[in-house]
C-alpha cells in the first residue's frame, strides 16, 4: 500500500471513532494545510518530509519508522548512525534481509541486552 493511501485509510478509520480525525483537524494538528494533506493522501504529491511524517505518525498513533519507510525515507538519526560505519551496517542489513523475523528479533535482543 502506498504512503498516501495508508495515511488516508488510517485517518478515516480513526475518524469513525473520533470526529477529531477529519482532514482539516488532522492537518491542523500536524501543522500543514488541509489541501496539502488531501493531495498527499490522494497521491497527487509525494510524501512529505521527515518532520511532517513524524507529526502524522504521532497524531495517527503509528510507528514513525514504518511511515518513513513507506515514504521511501530513513530517519535522520538512523542516517547518522549508518554514516559512521556504512560498510558494516550495509553488510549487517544484507545479512539480515532474508532471515525470518524471529531470527532478526533474536539478534536485536542480544545486541540490546549486551550479552557478548
Amino acid at each position: 500500500m502506498s504512503f498516501g493511501t495508508y495515511v488516508r485509510n488510517r485517518r478515516e478509520a480513526l475518524r469513525k471513532e473520533e470526529p477529531r480525525y477529519s482532514l482539516r483537524q488532522t492537518a491542523g494538528r500536524v501543522g500543514i494545510e488541509p489541501a496539502y494533506l488531501s493531495k498527499i493522501e490522494r497521491e497527487e504529491f509525494a510524501p512529505p518530509g521527515e518532520h511532517t511524517i513524524r507529526a502524522l505518525a504521532t497524531d495517527l498513533g503509528e510507528d514513525v519508522d514504518v511511515l518513513l519507510a513507506m515514504a521511501g525515507k530513513v530517519s535522520g538519526d538512523l542516517q547518522a548512525i549508518i554514516r559512521k560505519r556504512p560498510q558494516l551496517f550495509a553488510d549487517l542489513i544484507r545479512q539480515l534481509k532474508n532471515l525470518p523475523d524471529h531470527a532478526v528479533l533474536r539478534v536485536v535482543r542480544e545486541v540490546r541486552d549486551g550479552n557478548w
